[in-house]
């Protein structure tokens, strides 16, 4: 049984969530706060399994109850926003980067024709996440003696002569994965970085926002037509599939979902995988489901360099743990790794080809 926490100000809407929580026969509310300090001290006392936390509320919000929570009683808090405003996102996204798992949108109202799979996306998320027995922190600073070794093979062989463009995917837990990542590498990086991050609709231009802020990199949501630009980083928008010509232009289409998933890592790392062949470089981070692992084996069956994310600093290990199975992954590194691997290429890169403008 899944013991749950609701903290919400207004009581329909605890017991809107707790009406959905309980038609799950795994899922037990076992109490509900109004503002994040009540939440806190409930927290202690109780020992839920999982946390569902509004943003905005009395006394203390989201953000700084999540960040209390996580300094003395951590446990997985699920981000449940009722609102799509700037502010509200914006700290939505530092309550992740507290501790924080995942957000989500706050169901629609019965009735509506997307209430029931607001419900059905609610529900599977609390089970993964009270999966999640000790909430995964890593350290954004790791000392020499700690550097992580590469895994499987001599890397040097499979290092391009030049880098044209680095794609990563994401899921669950994503987000301060990305941010470590975009915040360790250097400004005149010199390559573009393609992202699809799997996240509920209307969220993705906060975590530009959020990202772009908080790692002072250029961070954009791709475009149609759109030209990339060396050491710029450019999201997938809600909705659309984007590939990457080799031209190094947006290319967004509306094609049906691949793995249930639009946009889909799968999707970029093909488009990737034929118009730059060795010359990518592949992430996959942290994330539920198979998306983009087979995709990633291709990359490296031809010469790319492939990162995947390891299993004790990821939140969930579906995708990268798939690519690991399909023997995808040419190094197997915590993100603070993955970066400075990144830099270490393009290092060795343009110590041996010159950059690609």
């Amino acid at each position: 049984m899944i013991h749950v926490l609701i903290v919400d100000d207004s009581p329909v809407v605890q017991e809107f969530l707790r009406s959905i929580l309980s038609s799950d026969e795994e899922i037990r509310v076992i109490a509900s706060a109004a503002d994040g300090e009540q939440a806190v001290r409930i927290v202690q006392k109780l020992k839920p399994d999982v946390v569902t936390m509004d943003i905005h509320m009395p006394k203390m919000d989201g953000f700084m109850a999540t960040r209390k929570i996580m300094e003395t009683s951590p446990v997985p808090i699920i981000i449940v926003s009722g609102s799509y405003d700037p502010g509200e996102v914006h700290k939505s996204f530092l309550a992740m980067e507290a501790g924080a798992l995942a957000i989500l949108p706050k169901p629609r109202g019965y009735g509506h024709p997307g209430q029931e799979q607001d419900a059905k996306e609610l529900i599977q998320t609390v089970r993964l996440m009270a999966e999640v027995k000790v909430v995964k922190r890593w350290s954004r600073y790791v000392s020499a003696a700690s550097t992580p070794k590469p895994h499987g093979g001599s890397p040097r062989k499979q290092h391009p002569a030049s880098i044209a463009l680095v794609a990563i995917g994401a899921s669950t837990g994503g987000p301060p994965v990305l941010q470590t990542i975009l915040s360790n590498l250097p400004d005149d990086f010199p390559a573009p970085l393609a992202v699809v991050q799997h996240i509920s609709p209307g969220f993705v231009q906060g975590l530009v926002d959020w990202l772009q802020q908080s790692t002072s990199r250029p961070i954009h949501i791709g475009t149609h037509g759109q030209r990339l630009v060396a050491g710029h980083v450019y999201f997938a928008p809600d909705g659309h599939h984007m590939g990457i010509t080799s031209d190094r232009t947006v290319f967004l289409t509306r094609e049906p979902p691949e793995n249930g998933l639009r946009p889909s890592v799968s999707h970029l790392f093909r488009s990737v995988l034929q118009n730059f062949g060795s010359r990518a470089v592949g992430v996959l981070l942290t994330g539920m489901g198979e998306d983009g692992a087979k995709e990633l084996k291709s990359m490296k069956e031809q010469g790319a360099v492939t990162l995947v994310q390891d299993q004790d600093s990821s939140v969930v290990h579906g995708m990268p743990g798939k690519a690991i199975k399909l023997g995808a992954a040419l190094h197997v590194l915590p993100p603070e790794g993955i970066a400075r691997l990144l830099r270490d290429l393009v290092q060795s890169t343009s110590r041996h080809g010159t950059r690609d403008k």
